[in-house]
């Protein structure tokens, strides 16, 4: 009965393509919505990376310099401007605040999102047309797991709502290697061609405003593994308008660093160039190093829980056969295209010495439409209407190569997803100590949001075992969606609000409330650590001290003011001198305290 109403629903909605096109909007911004925008800016901003970008670009916003970037007073030549710049107008709309400082993060994703769930659902729609039948089901299934697996991961959503330039880069570049592959696709006749190519252009500028020439090289590498292996590099290279593209991109990208450059001298050159793009590739930068399989655990719980069917997505395309793919209609070489995709990032930054796990970010759109290109080939659309068949696809029929690996990759589905649910239950014993949050693990285990996760996840291993057994292969992938879904609603999200309140919430109100309480020409120190945040939510430059004898001497020393403000942790004061009966207690929160130390008691 149920399925005589679907059938009877989706005909319904055939028959209607206003409604389809509305539905499909839809499920975008209910995907989107859960994914980046749901409580984006409900958390304080992330020590430590988050808030030196937020401070960069409320510096931007205050003083007016849309060029160079500060960080409390000195320049920061991490990254290049277009993350500031769209902090800063966000700054503008909304006000200072979190959801302004990741608004871009989410908006990126967005775009991104919107942009593969089109490209899916061309690519079936022409493969229909090779096919000589209509898939109507099909075409709209497979765009909507597509965009569905793209945003509901751990590493999209990480990255797509959080205030850095992560998800930035991976938004213009992703979508830049779907428009090219848009523009590659089209005919040759075809009025769209070239205005896909130029999209490509100006994205590439973009990537490059966002960190620098890896938004060039890492396309650029893909597209040439993409095309070599297919043996066009000339032909496409002769209708893509090279030279026209590369004025593009240098009227887009180049600009800023004229004036960069200009404004800062060799100080630019070589903190940029040098320092964050050379030696970050050649040397390890900031202590990120990390063995050669890295990146394979950082894919296998990044894209968790589809990853466990990424080496069948790779399989079925039958990548082997070369001369079968030459002969394939471009259209159609959608699924070769994304492998490229995937291999060329993950090799580059295995390559790379430093390594983090926000590198291998732009991969996930490849392993989505990985994915999605594997389920489309068991979606039964019970609406086909055959004419001919003329695709000679690789990857037209792998159903028959597919199945036993999809039923394996299946097992190792219930495998990882029973571990987990048990690694829930075991969690606590798991966390290790941070000084930061040092009731973290007592707070998190009172929420019962472990037990919560550990249920939901042995539930979805025990459903996809079922579906197993009764070979319901097409739903697994269904499953996976729903289940994580579940976690990051009713587990994931409330566990960084107790992730917020014993970590960052109390430098927050601890800052704020020193802003309240400081006298005219009164320093803001924090002695310890240095936590971005406090100059972020203060709004003022702070003097951030490591060393304990450091502290101890500057206090010494001080003659600007009477008295000074110091933001540490308890057990820091003694060992810069600092008795009860030296400074008052202004506010405790969580690990942190809140002192003025009078000047006239010097240690």
């Amino acid at each position: 009965m149920t399925q005589i109403v679907a059938k009877h629903w989706w005909k319904n909605i055939q028959k209607r393509p206003f409604l389809a096109v509305m539905l499909s909007l839809l499920w975008l911004i209910l995907v989107t919505a859960i994914a980046f925008f749901w409580h984006l800016g409900s958390t304080s901003l992330i020590d430590e990376t988050e808030p030196l970008f937020a401070e960069a670009s409320r510096q931007m916003y205050v003083t007016g310099d849309w060029i160079t970037p500060y960080f409390n007073g000195e320049t920061r030549f991490d990254k290049p401007a277009l993350i500031y710049w769209c902090q800063a107008l966000a700054y503008m709309i909304f006000g200072v605040n979190e959801w302004a400082v990741r608004l871009p993060s989410a908006i990126a994703a967005l775009g991104l999102i919107c942009l593969a769930f089109y490209t899916l659902y061309w690519y079936q729609s022409k493969r229909d047309d090779l096919e000589g039948v209509y898939h109507p089901s099909r075409r709209w299934l497979t765009a909507g797991l597509g965009a569905a697996v793209i945003a509901l991961n751990p590493e999209m959503i990480a990255w797509g709502r959080v205030g850095v330039s992560d998800m930035l880069l991976t938004g213009c570049m992703a979508s830049a290697l779907l428009c090219f592959f848009q523009g590659y696709a089209e005919p040759p006749e075809s009025h769209v061609k070239a205005r896909w190519y130029f999209a490509f252009y100006v994205l590439i500028g973009l990537a490059i405003l966002t960190k620098g020439p890896v938004g060039i090289v890492l396309p650029g590498f893909i597209i040439l593994l993409f095309l070599v292996y297919l043996g066009n590099f000339w032909q496409v290279v002769s209708e893509i308008h090279l030279i026209r593209g590369i004025l593009v991109i240098c009227a887009v990208s180049l600009p800023w660093y004229a004036l960069a450059t200009w404004q800062n001298g060799w100080d630019f050159i070589d903190s940029f160039f040098g320092l964050h793009n050379v030696e970050r590739f050649t040397d390890v930068v900031n202590g990120h190093s990390a063995p050669w399989y890295f990146y394979f655990i950082v894919v296998a719980v990044g894209f968790a829980p589809y990853s466990v069917y990424l080496p069948v997505a790779m399989l079925s395309l039958k990548f082997w056969q070369r001369k079968s793919w030459i002969s394939t209609e471009r259209s159609q070489q959608l699924g070769l295209f994304a492998l490229c995709w995937f291999i060329g990032v993950f090799s580059f930054f295995t390559i790379a010495v430093t390594k983090l796990p926000s590198y291998v970010l732009p991969l996930m759109p490849a392993a989505g439409i990985l994915i999605a290109l594997l389920w489309s080939h068991l979606i039964v659309d019970t609406s086909t209407h055959k004419v001919t068949t003329v695709s000679n696809s690789p990857s037209s029929s792998p159903v028959l190569l597919s199945l036993p690996l999809i039923q394996v990759s299946g097992w190792i589905s219930v495998i990882f997803t029973s571990a987990l649910g048990f690694l829930f239950f075991r969690v606590k014993n798991l966390i290790g100590y941070d000084p930061a949050a040092p009731n973290f693990p007592q707070m998190l285990q009172r929420s019962n949001l472990p037990v919560l996760g550990g249920i939901i996840w042995l539930a979805a291993a025990v459903i996809i075992a079922i579906f197993l057994i009764r070979r319901r292969y097409l739903h697994l992938i269904g499953i996976n969606l729903l289940a994580f879904t579940a976690f990051m609603i009713f587990v994931l999200t409330p566990t960084l609000f107790v992730v917020d309140i014993s970590r960052q919430l109390p430098l927050k109100q601890l800052s704020q409330l020193a802003v309240k309480v400081q006298k005219p020409r009164e320093e803001l120190m924090m002695v310890g650590f240095k936590k971005p945040s406090v100059a972020f939510y203060a709004q003022r430059r702070i003097n951030f001290i490591k060393s304990n004898k450091q502290a101890a001497d500057y206090i010494q020393n001080q003659t600007k003011s009477d008295s000074i403000l110091i933001i540490s942790q308890p057990k820091k004061f003694p060992k810069i001198g600092l008795q009860p009966t030296d400074y008052e207690n202004i506010a405790a929160k969580q690990a942190y305290t809140l002192i003025r130390v009078p000047i006239s008691k010097k240690l």
